[in-house]
């Protein structure tokens, strides 16, 4: 588990062992609160974040349903890069509570 920015992340996948590195409070914005995980790989040494959605989220599209992650990692990031998925914890309070 993981907390950023005051709401907690479970570690689905770190390959490659990078995710101890990030100071992720830097680089993870307001913008990914609404999706249900972020992904993020590394290539020339820089990390790039992108949200998926659950396959049940009425917000999914297919480029950004995590069924699909697989195929985002292996046509959109650099061959064998370093990348990890995190899961919004189902704890996490909303907003408007």
């Amino acid at each position: 588990m993981v907390t950023i920015n005051g709401k907690n992340y479970e570690v689905v996948k770190d390959y490659g062992d990078e995710l101890n590195t990030l100071d992720l409070n830097e680089i993870v914005t307001d913008y990914y609160d609404n999706f249900d995980y972020i992904v993020g790989d590394f290539a020339y040494g820089k990390v790039r974040l992108k949200g998926f959605y659950e396959s049940n989220n009425k917000l999914r599209k297919d480029y950004n349903d995590i069924k699909n992650v697989d195929d985002y990692i292996k046509n959109s990031c650099a061959y064998g890069c370093k990348y990890f998925i995190l899961k919004k914890a189902k704890d996490n309070k909303t907003e408007k509570e």
